[in-house]
């Protein structure tokens, strides 16, 4: 039993350790040991069992007995806890634990154990240990450093192991505590009992320093934390303390940690706010206060005071949206005037608004709401402030008999949860908008007088409050979201309106042929009445499309809705009416003009009125005019003509922005509609005028309606295209303008001055002053210039050089940890500090690689004087600057090495040669030509001297001295010089003593060092460094850094006076880290991902080699051998790819930065040492430079299940863990549930949820700082922004960056943040910046030619498209890109997002929708740059931009676009019409045109019209249609998407590389891919706003170079691409065989060439751009498997991927309406188009035009049908009947074929009629399959669905199979798949890259 025993434990502890090494994610990274990392979840919340063992851990090696004391009364804890290890894992850990405890017995070698010693030997080892670390010492120092007010400068080492110290003496009081109780009373026990009183009064360092804080340690000040010890930050404290005027807290009230009573303590006491909400914004508020001071000045270090000015304008910026509220709503503020309060009563009200915004969880999605919270607590705060005790606050009492209050509850929950019944009501986003409040209307109904009768506390009774009950539903407030096209109409209004009256305007004068005269004027006069009914169209569309929101509706709205229709609806019918009497005088002989007359003076008196009213409500000029007006009268028509919202007011622009953007206008509208006048309405008027006096002619079909309406339909059929181009080519000029004018303004901010590495070398000696001029606050640049401002430009220079060195240097640094870089090529690119004594700049070795070399050789073969020689040496400046500094190097060095007698003598020979320099005589005084032998006898000397010091070293330092003292003596010298030494008489007698150079003084000072080094490279280094680096992402960053120092920007401030940031992530369960196991994994071509990297990025896997100390011949297995290295790989290729662990790496660089320029700006805190001056090696030990940049920096990850990932011990929580470890500074945000009981002691019931904050502690585990509860699940809406939601109340600072986990960021940019952010208080049009445009580097362009053209798509849009938004359009919205919000400004204004399930799915751009309605102003800038991953497959690509084009689908339907849209001026409008959903409408048009023109020729061809026509006028070659067309291809293929790229090309590769790019692309099929994105985005642009279903998808972010299975691409495009090829290929095959054409079927196939292009690039462009898409063996392996799962029947629960059956079935969940059923029944009648018109020209009919006809071809079908049911009939009973059914098929079957047979014989029915026939049902059958689907419930009734599914599958074999025989025939020709691998990777082939190996894979290729 012992032995099973005995193996239990040791299994127990293997389990347990191996738990551990999983935990540590198999590196060095944990520190965490023993079972301290295993204790379960439940035991660790409750107690401190794991800091108990983990001191057991730190002191085993000590004293073991006294770890033995830990572990069992960790142990007993345990068992008290869960006695009976319900707990999950409890039994495990308590068996290791006990395991543990035996082991520890066992060692003591049978000596007995006197537990009742325990106590005393536990006592006794305490007091040795604080003995022994110096514990009373340093709290003694700390009492000091406090007083003093400073805090002591210690390296991070030390201060970590301090708080080690101070964690285990605490484990060790508490536990002492424990054991004391049972100890004797009057004993020992006594005595420690007593200790443990005084120690827990007096030892506030314990409690302080293991106190969890997030920033600021305000419970307990820190001796290892410098914050607290800054004036601005101990002024802030001191602001917000308690005073004698405050009302009293009850003596009985405690307060939190070891600090004095403040303003929180009160409003928690009043109100019950969450202790945790408090503790977080009180450091909240702390560091608004102090950084708001900071930026004003520092106060003094004695009695530090925060200025009255930063307390108004913390004031003033929190409370602006408040305050705007109260006025917009006519209610007085809680406070009468500013000046009427005091400053305490000012930061109770900001205390109070952050408290509430803290707590508020998803009601912070409703700013107006939190106003009105705010607004009746302020007024109850204000009530209990005069009262002499602390009340509790009546709205916030929980109604127990206690009196206690709680926010949460009273206020919060009862908001929370009508908002969560109301999301119950949107079934997972598949409801209407309609039929659910949103967030936007709950918090809009606190945009009127209304909500007031909610009263304070608000009553759950109020309409607001009210819950849905039932399929009642509750009324929206004042927009409804309802899923129609119309709302594109009602949106933009104006636009259509100006768009289609001057569409008839130019038709007008077209068809007057251009004869304006008054008759013209009086025609062109209609414009009137279309206007009107426009205008009363778009009324009729308000009052239609606000059904849904009348009852919650506003009177006045409602009010207003009934003006205008009345008006407009009236208006109209009278302009009609007038103009009607206008034509009716027109035609009447002798009239007068009464009515024309009357009709001008209606038309010119509302045209000035609304003229007026336009100047007045949208010309910046006056618009103020307009908002002092107070005239009801004024007011009244003001509003008619503008709804007057909260949001929304004040959109304009100061004067000279609108007239730019105006102007681009005027240019882009003027060449727009001279294209459409010259190229498309004026060459239809003949051909349309020659058709219409057409005579009669037969039809050859069955007319109805052009016969008798002069040819109707063949005129729609002329005109439908051209007018749908009118409608989508002003895009085309708008995109040709923005690229000309983007392109000007990059060149204007020099953008791409400097773009290859030899512009890098060649202008490196100008960028010091230009880093010096820009990114170098005033406070370090006072201190070299002041020093050196009376010297000339050289010392300036090497002033700059100073500055610039330790920046230069640290980015260098990184690229080589990033492994971009060698050892040798960091060498080389580093630059010297140049704060030494020597007196020239020095440059980076790569400038001076062989320079030294060269002029030696110069100097030899120099034949002429001195004066020639320098010259010559100087014509490369680098060479001058090597041959400088090589003579001064030399000189300082020997003279450091030297001594007596060797000194004078060179002291000597340099005083000779700088004699020699000076008389022009170094060619007689030297023998040049001995140069190169006295470099190699100087080379061999520094060549020992860069070693470490040994004897043997220094002799032969000596010997290689001495040598070159021989050389320089007897060979370098003049004869006359030499015989001068020679008789030297001190020298010689030194020289024969042997005393002369025997003994080097070896090199110590770091000056000298670094010198000797450098000068050795400078000497040894043959090989130019042109190419250094090597590694083209080195080089980019490289040249974009430099580049952008000579761009504008903002002057850099003191990182103490910079503005505060944050950076926050939204993560949810993507990459962190891959493991070893994904490294090695691989896919079905045995790749993986780690010899991908390894073949794609070469030069970068050796540089990771070198770095972890490796040879390149280094395997897999030993990597792993060392946990060390395996845990590096695993970084290495993470950082490569698009994981949380690169984004963190990347952000974390802000902090690096900040504190190296901390570092050097020396902000004194106890020290204060100028000699630290540029040298920062020890930055990132420094306790101030890390303290100064933690107050202006935070990083919050926001993972929002976090939680759960650790309860269920994946591996991405190990990994985040892992990252705490890394990096101190991250915070980890994220969403815990717990169970809560339901009373009766038991589990169950309902979930409670919390918001934590964690941080890694000093064990490297995790640390809670904050748990805030919320009201509920806070996932109500948009998963990404509710997660954003929950964490940003843990954001510090004024500005907030937001960053998507797929982004990165490097060291370089880093260091320009506190520029950007200086741009917040720049003049940037009439209003400051709310939200910073940042420019992005794509990434993953850098292998496969998809992923190159969807990284220059993207980097052309966030380049010159943005930054032409932003200036001169004004039009910039935030598109989820690296943006810096002004933080304050947007969460009191509802957050960085939008988050209302489906219509926000697009939640980023909301965040600028919303900024620009409330007055924001967004900006862009380029100097600074973010990287970021994009999607690099095909599929990948589609699913993203079909989730794009859905979220601009539900874009249209929103609010915040029709109010953009209403209230922007009519240019502004535009602007943002066509960057916004206006670019998916044009992009849907070209498309559509498509179908428009080919559909109108199909029409022509059936009907006969075109061969009628053509007899009379040669249609078909009118300029109009050719214009048509040339703008649809032109568009269609991508080439007017292509030309911001081609611009961006040109600005920053130059012209030449910009052409040979974009000829590069041509080739490699970019057209073929952008038309594919065309489909893209029109199926789920238009299938969103016809039915919905936009939702996110994810995309992936992996390595994609595999091969996609047919029936996976197959799947994704079949309906968004394959369906409507196959349609438009067969409108083209109708024309072919039945259009006349004049030069047969070959000149059509040339004019629709674009058309042909467009079908084969949606049939063929998934497999193109597919890898191995032409490999015999994968199309084999394709098509087995595309069969296998087009017949497998699935069931229930059998997803799509493996059945078509399932998949079929989930294609159709998007038709749910009745009205997205009765719209896909229309759009499915035109496929009986095809039979309708193939039936009347077959022979068979000998044209006949009956309609008979047309119903005859129906019996054919049915009984076409019929025989397809019989034959596929399969009964599933006797054999009998199956036998029966066989003979009946094969007799069917024989007489089907002898019916045709016969036919053809005997009638006039031909082979062709037969093909006709095929033709024409397949478009039938597929109308009928669709309506089918329409309508599946009334089939699945009649018991024919069976059947359908049956034709279904047939029609998708059938398209499957037309797709895959030519893709099978290919695979035929070995040469097209090699063709197809060098067009899909060309980037990598250009790079050197075989992808062959990458393809071909790991494996060898074995024949089967």
């Amino acid at each position: 039993m012992a032995r099973v025993y005995s193996n239990w434990d040791r299994l127990v502890r293997a389990t347990l350790r191996r738990e551990q090494l999983r935990n540590t994610g198999q590196g060095h990274e944990r520190v965490s040991s023993g079972l301290a990392g295993a204790v379960p979840p439940s035991l660790g919340r409750a107690t401190n069992i794991d800091a108990i063992l983990q001191a057991a851990d730190e002191i085993q090696s000590e004293d073991p007995s006294v770890a033995r004391i830990l572990c069992e009364q960790a142990y007993s804890m345990a068992q008290n806890l869960d006695p009976n290890s319900d707990g999950r894992g409890v039994l495990q850990f308590k068996t290791g634990l006990m395991s543990v405890i035996k082991q520890k017995l066992a060692k003591r070698d049978g000596a007995s154990i006197d537990r009742d010693r325990d106590i005393e030997r536990l006592w006794e080892f305490y007091k040795l240990y604080k003995r022994r670390h110096r514990v009373d010492d340093i709290q003694k120092e700390e009492q000091k450093w406090r007083e003093s007010g400073t805090t002591f400068s210690s390296n991070v080492g030390e201060i970590l192991k301090m708080r080690k110290v101070f964690a285990t003496l605490r484990a060790l009081i508490e536990v002492l505590e424990v054991l004391s109780r049972d100890a004797d009373p009057n004993g020992v026990g006594r005595s420690i009992r007593d200790e443990l009183g005084r120690i827990k009064k007096a030892d506030a360092t314990l409690s302080a320093e293991l106190t969890p804080y997030n920033i600021v340690p305000l419970e307990a000040q820190s001796m290892t934390n410098a914050i607290g010890v800054f004036p601005e930050v101990r002024g802030a404290v001191q602001a917000i303390r308690y005073t004698e005027h405050f009302p009293r807290l009850p003596v009985d009230f405690e307060i939190s940690g070891q600090r004095d009573a403040d303003m929180f303590d009160l409003l928690e006491y009043i109100f019950g706010f969450q202790r945790d909400n408090v503790r977080n914004q009180r450091e909240h508020l702390v560091l608004t206060l102090s950084n708001a001071q900071s930026q004003l000045s520092i106060p003094g270090q004695n009695d530090p005071k925060i200025d009255e000015n930063a307390v108004n304008e913390v004031f003033l910026k929190v409370l602006d949206n408040y305050i705007k509220w109260c006025k917009y709503l006519r209610i007085r503020v809680v406070y009468n005037k500013l000046e009427a309060i005091d400053r305490d009563r000012k930061l109770f009200l900001v205390s109070l608004y952050f408290l509430i915004w803290g707590e508020a969880a998803n009601v912070r999605f409703l700013p107006e709401c939190i106003c009105y919270i705010f607004h009746n607590m302020a007024k109850e705060l204000d009530a209990k402030l005069d009262h002499g005790e602390a009340v509790r606050a009546d709205s916030c009492l929980t109604g127990t008999d206690t009196g206690s209050v709680s926010f949460l509850e009273r206020i919060i929950c009862p908001i929370y949860e009508t908002i969560s019944a109301e999301t119950v009501r949107n079934n997972g986003g598949k409801a209407a908008h309609s039929e659910w409040r949103n967030y936007d209307d709950f918090n809009e109904y606190f945009w009127t007088p209304a909500c007031f009768e909610l009263s304070w506390p608000m009553k759950t009774e109020s309409r607001f409050l009210s819950k849905p009950k039932g399929r009642k539903r509750t009324a929206k407030s004042s927009f409804v979201e309802h899923r129609t096209y119309l709302h594109l109409f009602r949106s933009f209004i104006r636009l259509w309106i100006f768009m289609f009256i001057m569409f008839q305007s130019l038709t007008i004068i077209a068809f007057r042929n251009e004869h304006l005269n008054i008759e013209t004027f009086k025609i062109l006069l209609s414009a009137g009445p279309t206007y009107a009914i426009m205008n009363f169209i778009e009324c009729l569309l308000d009052v239609v499309l606000m059904y849904g929101a009348y009852s919650m509706a506003r009177g006045m709205a409602i009010s207003r809705l009934v003006i205008r229709f009345l008006w407009w609806g009236l208006g109209s019918a009278f302009v009609v009416y007038y103009y009607v009497k206008v034509l009716d005088e027109r035609n009447k002989p002798n009239q007068n003009e009464f009515f024309f007359h009357l009709y001008i003076l209606v038309l010119g008196c509302y045209a000035a009125v609304r003229l007026i009213f336009g100047l007045l409500v949208k010309l910046p000029a006056c618009h103020a005019l307009s908002e002092m007006s107070d005239q009801s009268f004024f007011q009244f028509f003001k509003w008619i003509y503008q709804e007057r919202y909260f949001v929304g007011r004040g959109l304009f622009e100061n004067l000279s922005d609108y007239c730019r953007y105006v102007a681009f206008w005027l240019v882009v509208l003027a060449s727009k509609f001279t294209f459409a006048y010259f190229l498309q309405i004026k060459p239809l008027v003949k051909p349309t005028n020659t058709i219409i006096h057409l005579p009669p002619f037969q039809y050859s079909w069955h007319d109805i309606v052009s016969k008798s309406n002069d040819h109707a339909l063949t005129i729609v059929s002329l005109w439908a295209p051209v007018l749908a181009i009118y409608l989508m080519d002003i895009h085309i000029w708008y995109t040709l303008l923005s690229a000309i004018i983007g392109g000007v303004m990059g060149a204007k901010a020099r953008l791409g001055e400097i773009r290859t590495i030899e512009m890098v070398h060649k202008r490196f000696e100008s960028f010091p002053e230009a880093f010096a001029q820009n990114l170098v606050s005033p406070v370090v640049k006072r201190v070299p210039l002041g020093q050196h401002a009376s010297q000339d430009g050289q010392d300036m220079n090497k002033a700059y050089a100073a500055m610039f060195s330790p920046f230069w240097n640290e980015i260098i640094k990184s690229l080589r940890e990033e492994d971009y870089l060698s050892n040798r090529e960091m060498d080389l690119l580093s630059i010297p500090s140049n704060t030494g004594s020597l007196r020239l700049v020095q440059w980076p070795l790569f400038l001076l690689c062989s320079k030294i070399l060269v002029a030696i050789d110069l100097a030899m073969e120099c034949k002429e004087t001195q004066e020639v020689l320098w010259r010559q040496i100087c014509d490369d400046e680098y060479m001058a600057y090597a041959v400088q500094e090589c003579y001064y190097s030399v000189e300082k060095i020997l003279n450091s090495m030297v001594n007596d007698e060797g000194r004078r003598w060179v002291e000597r020979i340099f005083l000779e040669i700088s004699n020699s320099i000076e008389q022009g005589s170094l060619a007689i005084t030297l023998n040049l030509k001995k140069l190169q032998l006295v470099v190699s006898r100087f080379t061999a000397l520094t060549g020992l001297l860069i070693r470490n010091e040994t004897p043997d070293l220094a002799k032969g330092a000596a010997k290689a001295m001495f040598d070159f003292y021989e050389v320089v003596t007897h060979d370098l010298l003049s004869h006359d010089l030499r015989e001068q030494l020679d008789t030297w008489n001190i020298l010689a007698r030194a020289r024969n003593e042997g005393r002369l150079f025997s003994r080097i003084a070896w090199p110590r000072d770091p000056e000298i060092i670094e010198q000797v080094k450098r000068l050795h490279l400078l000497l040894t280094v043959k090989d130019a460094a042109a190419n250094v680096p090597k590694n083209l992402e080195a080089r980019r960053r490289l040249e974009f850094f430099t580049n952008s120092l000579f761009m504008d920007m903002p002057q850099a401030r003191p990182v103490a006076e910079m503005v505060p940031f944050s950076v926050f992530t939204p993560y949810y369960s993507e990459t962190v880290l891959y493991s070893s196991s994904e490294l090695r994994s691989e896919n079905e071509d045995g790749i993986s991902i780690l010899f991908y990297l390894q073949k794609i990025f070469p030069d970068e896997w050796e540089n990771f080699l070198e770095r972890i100390g490796r040879s390149e011949s280094t395997g897999d297995a030993d990597l792993q051998a060392s946990s060390t290295d395996a845990l590096e790989l695993r970084f290495w290729v993470s950082y490569r790819g698009q994981t949380l662990a690169r984004t963190v790496r990347g952000m974390m660089y802000y902090r690096r930065a900040l504190m190296l320029q901390s570092f050097l700006e020396r902000r004194g805190l106890g020290v204060d040492d100028a000699s630290l001056t540029n040298m920062p090696r020890g930055f990132e030990s420094s306790i101030e430079a890390r303290a100064q940049a933690d107050l202006k920096f935070t990083y919050v990850v926001s993972c929002q299940i976090y939680g759960q990932q650790k309860q269920q011990k994946k591996p991405e929580a190990t990994d985040i863990g892992l990252l705490l470890q890394r990096y101190e500074a991250l915070r980890v945000a994220f969403i815990h549930s717990e169970d809560v009981g339901n009373g009766d002691g038991g589990s169950g019931g309902k979930k409670e949820f919390y918001s934590k904050l964690v941080k890694a502690d000093i064990h490297g585990k995790d640390e809670e700082i904050y748990s805030i509860k919320l009201p509920g699940d806070p996932k109500l809406g948009e998963g990404k922004p509710e997660n954003q939601n929950h964490a940003i109340v843990f954001t510090r600072g004024e500005a907030i960056q937001t960053i998507d986990m797929n982004q990165d960021n490097y060291l370089e940019e880093a260091i320009k943040m506190r520029n950007l952010l200086e741009e917040f208080h720049g003049k940037h049009g009439i209003r400051r910046p709310t939200i910073l445009g940042v420019r992005e580097h794509v990434f993953t362009g850098s292998v496969s030619s998809l992923a190159w053209f969807m990284s220059n798509q993207e980097t052309s849009f966030v380049t010159l498209g943005q930054r032409v938004l932003a200036y001169p359009l004004k039009v910039r919205m935030h598109y989820g890109h690296p943006d810096v919000f002004d933080r304050i400004f947007h969460i009191t204004r509802g957050g960085i997002s939008k988050a209302s399930r489906v219509i926000n799915i697009s939640e980023d751009i909301y965040a600028g929708f919303n900024s620009t309605l409330r007055q924001g102003n967004i900006t862009h800038h380029e100097y600074i740059q973010v990287g970021k991953g994009r999607d690099v497959g095909l599929n990948q690509i589609a699913l993203f931009e079909g989730k794009v084009a859905g979220g601009n689908g539900e874009q249209v339907l929103s609010r915040d676009v029709y109010r953009i849209g209403q209230l922007f001026d009519f240019f502004r409008m535009m602007s943002f019409y066509f960057t916004t959903v206006g670019f998916y409408v044009c992009t849907m048009m070209t498309v559509l045109t498509v179908y428009v023109f080919l559909y109108g020729r199909v029409y022509l061809a059936f009907s006969g019209a075109d061969r009628a026509i053509s007899r009379v006028a040669k249609l078909s070659g009118n300029t109009a249609l050719d214009a048509a067309l040339n703008a649809q291809f032109l568009v269609q293929i991508g080439i007017f998407t292509a030309v911001p790229m081609v611009m961006g090309f040109i600005l920053e590769l130059g012209l030449l590389k910009a052409i040979f790019s974009f000829i590069t692309m041509q080739f490699q099929l970019c057209s073929v891919f952008f038309t594919f994105s065309l489909g893209t985005r029109t199926h789920y642009f238009g299938r969103t706003i016809l039915h919905g279903g936009a939702k996110y998808r994810a995309t992936g972010r992996g390595f994609v170079v595999q091969h996609i299975k047919f029936a996976d691409n197959y799947r994704l495009y079949s309906r968004s691409h394959f369906v409507k090829a196959f349609e438009v290929a067969l409108l083209l095959i109708i024309y072919i065989a039945y259009g006349y054409t004049d030069g047969g079927a070959s000149s059509f196939v040339l004019l629709t060439i674009s058309s042909w292009f467009l079908v084969i690039s949606w049939l063929f462009a998934p497999y193109i751009f597919n890898p191995s898409g032409f490999e015999w063996q994968k199309t084999v392996e394709d098509f087995e498997d595309w069969v296998s799962w087009l017949m497998y029947k699935g069931g229930v629960g059998v997803k799509g991927e493996l059945s078509w059956e399932s998949w079929w079935e989930e294609e159709q969940a998007h038709i749910q309406t009745l009205r997205g059923r009765i719209l896909e029944t229309i759009l499915s009648l035109r496929f009986f188009m095809f039979q309708y018109g193939i039936v009347y020209k077959l022979d068979l009919t000998r044209k006949n035009t009956s309609l008979a006809l047309y119903g005859y071809s129906w019996v054919v079908l049915v009984v076409i049908v019929f025989l397809f049911k019989l034959f596929w009939y399969s009964p599933r009973k006797s054999s009998n009947i199956l036998l029966a059914l066989r003979f009946l098929q094969g007799v069917a079957s024989i007489t089907f074929i002898a019916l045709i047979v016969v036919a053809i014989a005997m009638t006039d029915l031909s082979i062709p009629d037969m093909f006709a026939c095929v033709l024409g049902f397949i478009p039938t059958g597929w109308a009928l399959l669709s309506l089918a689907i329409t309508w599946k419930q009334v089939l699945r009734v009649l018991g024919l669905w069976e059947t359908v599914r049956e034709f279904g599958r047939i029609y998708d074999a059938a398209m499957g199979m037309l797709i895959f025989s030519p893709i099978a025939l290919l695979s035929w020709f070995p040469f097209i798949s090699t063709f197809q691998s060098r067009l899909l990777f060309n980037q990598a082939f250009s790079r050197g890259l075989e992808i062959s190996i990458i393809l071909a894979g790991n494996r060898a290729n074995v024949e089967t």
